[in-house]
């Protein structure tokens, strides 16, 4: 062999050890190694090639690839590209998918490698040098911000220690609780508990019981811990409701001259039978040119909750009120959300308000908005104002029927416009004084719903045109998109993608979602959910429908609302129970007092926190409801009931039962007829021997097998 051959030999040894050092400290971000155990690591035992990796570790050092942590001792120097922020998915097994902030693949973390990482914690992680067609993977390198530090669950007290066994599902480590912290909790309770501290070898964190809530399986006790196990709040601070006691009933005259008096107009409220915080009241009256001039009143909250103040700081952190299936936890103490605010009948009320001219087609001549002091005459529920426009007689029902006779108007426009007609059948039950679920009914939106709808859009679309036209002020040669800052109500058009998803779906039952001739996706879509009304597919195509739309959110960024088909819109209507709509109502009376623009980023800030408070309430709801479901069908175990495919997953189909929209899950293990493979593209199991299929929609038979109110699960099994 030629000195040259030998040479290159030794370059490519050398070559292929460097490389195996770098994939050692590259695979094993955390641990430190000096040359004696790097060696040993990679198996190099010849002492020549021991010296090696020794001048290899101070090479990759100066080459800033390793840090001397200590004299000899290196650990990789992590560079910045390799760092990526997320949040932290945890799956039910332990593992987490990390969530990038800029929109990349998400990082694959094994349970080892998630440090003390919770789910939806902020967190760095290193990504792992990626392997071909592999998905990517990494370690948690640093916690940035906890989602939570407060958790619901068991307690489990034995003589000389406690633990709290968390309800979440994501929350895999029982949590320590020395027996000084347990502020009287007993075994079996559920409680609240924080964490205080978790040492860094410690499998366990350490917490203390801030709040005992119960015994489980009491209505209270569970209401309560779901709120908590969504991070809501269940009860007030007795500051923030001592401050909402000291604000007088009483109306200042100077306030009165203030504002346009409607008091001597016909005014009243349609809400829901139990409803106590009455945010909207109408006016209508015929006006000499024969028009109508119809009042949109909403609650004047700011008036009442001023900035910077202990309501102010309180509404912002709720930022909405909470509904579960028996209650509601209103944003504003009671002393504001129910008797301050609250529109209620035979009481002068402070109001900011929407007045439009309409003629008798529904077309606006003009309109106003402004701060106004109205007193409303009746107090209708749905059903009673229902009533009236079903029998043409009764209170009021000359105005009922002229503002129901516009309200139809002005929804045949705005379908005509775009707007996409999505009715839910929403599912209530009836308790008993203990919160038992007693029955099972579904309410529909009737004229009454919908004539208090129409109106409220219009509120709201008129007041975001206000300002994101600059129509305050038209001799203002701005252009729109140089308009003041202000909070709108965002929905983004579908993904192409998703809805040919959905489209290739549906036609699978004989619909096409797909536009015809010049037809835009939202007639398309209208058109299909006409079609699809009272066939068996109705709920699951327009569960689907909604699923493939986008969410609606709040955003200073305006790109309108496709699913209204509004080019301007917000939330004005209720400030009572949302706090965007406060913003809304400080910003307006500011540029109707020529105040100049407030700061975007600020407000962007508020805007994103609001959706998702919003979007935390609304899971528990669905969670409150899904409880309430498996507790009415807890008795009805072995009993057999007709239902549809409502979802199919690789573990198993869920099924919504007819006869009161519970959904259940019949898990595949059960399926033992044949190998069922789960086909993503066509939403169903397909058995490998018999081709067997169970696809969403499907209609099914069966079994009640167990009703799980611990994990809130029903599970079932199929019926012949």
């Amino acid at each position: 062999m030629s000195k040259k051959k030998k040479q290159n030999k030794k370059k490519t040894k050398k070559g292929d050890l460097r490389a195996a050092v770098k994939n050692l400290f590259s695979n094993n971000p955390q641990k430190t190694y000096n040359y004696k155990q790097a060696s040993a690591a990679l198996g190099v035992s010849k002492k020549s090639s021991r010296l090696q990796v020794e001048v290899l570790l101070f090479q990759l050092s100066e080459e800033n690839y390793l840090n001397e942590v200590s004299t000899g001792r290196f650990k990789l120097l992590m560079s910045p590209g390799n760092i990526i922020e997320g949040i932290v998915d945890m799956t039910a097994k332990g593992a987490a998918y990390i969530v990038p902030d800029q929109g990349d693949e998400d990082i694959f973390v094994a349970q080892t490698n998630l440090g003390h990482a919770l789910n939806g914690d902020r967190v760095k992680v290193l990504q792992y040098a990626r392997r071909r067609r592999h998905q990517a993977e990494g370690e948690v390198v640093e916690i940035i911000e906890r989602s939570r530090d407060q958790f619901v669950g068991t307690l489990e007290v034995s003589k000389d220690f406690a633990f709290l066994v968390a309800d979440s599902r994501v929350m895999h480590h029982d949590i320590f609780i020395p027996l000084e912290k347990l502020k009287g909790g007993k075994n079996g309770q559920k409680a609240v508990v924080t964490l205080s501290e978790w040492p860094e070898k410690a499998k366990n964190p350490i917490g203390e019981v801030v709040d005992i809530l119960g015994n489980p399986g009491e209505n209270n006790t569970e209401m309560h811990a779901i709120l908590a196990e969504f991070n809501l709040p269940y009860k007030y601070p007795s500051k923030v409701v001592a401050a909402a006691e000291k604000i007088p009933d009483e109306i200042p005259k100077e306030e009165i001259k203030k504002r346009k008096d409607f008091r001597d107009v016909t005014t009243f409220t349609i809400d829901p039978a139990d409803a106590k915080d009455f945010d909207d009241a109408l006016s209508v009256q015929k006006l000499k040119n024969g028009n109508w001039q119809v009042g949109v009143h909403i609650a004047d909250v700011t008036h009442y909750v001023r900035p910077n103040t202990l309501l102010e700081k309180e509404a912002v952190n709720r930022a909405t009120s909470v509904y579960l299936v028996d209650r509601v936890v209103p944003m504003l103490p009671e002393r504001l959300s129910n008797q301050l605010c609250s529109l209620r009948p035979e009481e002068d009320k402070l109001c900011f308000s929407a007045v439009f001219e309409l003629n008798d087609e529904a077309a606006i001549e003009n309109s106003w908005v402004g701060r106004t002091i109205i007193h409303s005459n009746r107090r209708f529920a749905y059903e009673e104002a229902q009533e009236v426009i079903e029998k043409k007689e009764g209170d009021l029902s000359n105005e009922l029927l002229t503002l129901n006779d516009l309200a139809k108007k002005l929804r045949s426009i705005r379908f005509s416009s775009g707007s996409i007609d999505f009715e839910r059948v929403e599912v209530q039950f009836e308790l008993d004084e203990d919160g038992k679920p007693l029955s099972v009914f579904f309410k529909e939106a009737r004229d009454a719903n919908k004539l208090i709808e129409e109106f409220m859009l219009l509120a709201n679309k008129k007041v975001a045109e206000l300002i994101g036209k600059n129509e305050l002020n038209p001799k203002d040669k701005r252009t729109t998109k140089n308009s003041k800052t202000f909070v709108y109500r965002i929905h983004d058009e579908p993904d192409p993608e998703k809805y040919q998803t959905f489209g290739n779906f549906v036609r699978k039952f004989g619909f096409e979602a797909m536009p015809k001739g010049n037809e835009s996706i939202s007639h398309s879509l209208n058109r299909l959910l006409d079609e699809v009304q009272g066939k068996k597919q109705q709920n699951i195509v327009e569960t689907l429908a909604i699923r493939t739309m986008s969410k609606a959110v709040y955003s200073t960024h305006n790109i309108g609302h496709y699913g209204l088909g509004f080019k301007y819109y917000t939330h004005f209507t209720s400030p009572i129970r949302r706090y965007p709509d406060m913003m809304v109502h400080r910003l307006l009376q500011r540029y109707l007092d020529g105040g100049r623009s407030v700061s975007k980023e600020k407000y962007e800030e508020l805007c994103d926190h609001s959706s998702k408070m919003e979007l935390r309430a609304a899971d528990a709801e669905r969670t409150s409801i899904k409880y309430k479901q498996v507790e009415f069908l807890k008795d009805k175990v072995g009993e057999i009931f007709d239902g549809v495919i409502s979802g199919v997953t690789e573990w198993g189909i869920y099924v919504e039962l007819d006869e009161n929209k519970c959904e259940g899950m019949v898990p595949i293990r059960d399926l033992d007829d044949d190998f069922y493979q789960f086909d993503e593209e066509n939403y169903c199991l397909v058995g490998r021997r018999k081709n067997r299929k169970y696809q969403l929609g499907d209609a099914v038979k069966i079994q009640i097998a167990k009703a799980n109110l611990e994990k809130r699960q029903l599970d079932f099994t199929l019926a012949d």
